[in-house]
């Protein structure tokens, strides 16, 4: 990956955006595209839509959501310490002893997640098998109420301590790869096209809400109305010791982006996808998507009259804790594999399936 775009997905990974304050992160992707881009706007629910040949037809929408899972203050203590309610999916088996960040007008502001100790739990509490929200806090070092009240205010927002990680040859860890990576990927292939004569109109929108119910993606693909959509998002890796291959499939870490088959799949756009990958090397795989998917790929699919919908996967593994764990090879071949594709179409490209 080029130092430039290495550092704009560094730089993405490493800012807060946890769904529905997603607005820190949408303006390093308007900046950043700026010199790549006919047009950006953002609309009222807070999507950045990045558009190349606007008048071009068909037109193509690439979707890559830009919020994270997050926690919120929900309530301080007399003694200072915060108590929160969670923003999407969030594993609370992982929480006691994180680092988080509560991110508020003023700044950051550092903090940690507290449980009772082992040492002093009763037997019944110790084999619970089980966490409740109730039963964890944040500690930010306040002294009481008043003191913490000077740092944080009610409904900010949190995030896990927020870094990238580089392990080993290619492999990168953050909180935020879900789906800082598909925002990242949508943008990265415009950018690949940004040079080159394309015959549709392309937008390529960083959606915000998907881990509060696919919400951004929804709206946008409403007032771009486009023919085709590309959702990029993560997926589930299955090349880690636990996960059985039967259930979830074969996807590894370095092996290519995952291109997904099934009913929220437009059959031709699937095939378009393949032979791209196939004509110019890049590498691939395949996964089974019986049902409606729960990406951007859904909403956009059902859109108006509907959509000839596609879902690029990136392997993820251990989605939805502080270590997301993603391979860099993934994300440039998946931006050149979506580049290809929206090179191959042009207005006379049929997409119903016969």
């Amino acid at each position: 990956m080029n130092k430039d775009s290495f550092a704009f997905l560094e730089k993405m990974v490493e800012t807060p955006s946890v769904a529905g304050f997603e607005q820190p992160v949408a303006r390093i992707i308007r900046k950043y595209m700026k010199p790549f881009a006919d047009e950006i706007t953002t609309d009222l629910h807070g999507n950045t839509i990045v558009a190349l040949n606007p008048k071009g037809t068909p037109r193509i929408m690439l979707a890559g959501h830009c919020d994270q899972i997050g926690m919120m203050v929900k309530y301080i203590t007399d003694d200072g310490f915060i108590s929160f309610a969670t923003v999407g999916g969030i594993d609370l088996t992982v929480l006691p002893g994180s680092y988080v960040t509560i991110h508020t007008e003023d700044g950051p502001v550092e903090g940690v997640i507290g449980r009772k100790p082992i040492h002093l739990m009763k037997p019944e509490e110790r084999n619970a098998g089980k966490i409740e929200l109730t039963e964890l806090w944040i500690d930010i070092g306040a002294k009481d109420r008043k003191d913490a009240e000077k740092r944080v205010s009610i409904a900010d927002p949190i995030t896990y301590k927020l870094g990238l990680q580089r392990l080993g040859d290619g492999f990168i860890a953050s909180p935020a790869m879900d789906d800082k990576v598909g925002a990242f990927v949508v943008m990265e292939a415009l950018r690949l096209l940004a040079k080159r004569k394309i015959k549709p109109a392309l937008f390529a929108v960083a959606t915000v809400q998907e881990e509060l119910g696919l919400r951004g993606a929804r709206t946008s693909a409403y007032s771009i109305d486009p023919l085709v959509g590309i959702a990029v998002d993560v997926c589930h890796a299955s090349d880690n010791p636990g996960v059985d291959k039967k259930l979830a499939g074969d996807q590894g870490l370095g092996r290519g982006p995952v291109i997904e088959r099934g009913a929220n799949i437009n059959p031709v756009l699937c095939k378009l996808l393949i032979a791209a990958a196939k004509a110019k090397k890049i590498p691939y795989q395949l996964s089974a998507s019986p049902n409606a998917t729960g990406t951007d790929a859904n909403p956009i699919q059902v859109n108006r009259g509907s959509v000839a919908a596609a879902l690029i996967g990136i392997p993820n593994r251990y989605m939805h804790t502080p270590v997301e764990l993603c391979h860099l090879d993934d994300l440039e071949n998946a931006a050149r594999l979506v580049a290809e594709t929206v090179a191959q179409i042009g207005p006379r490209t049929n997409f119903t399936p016969r």
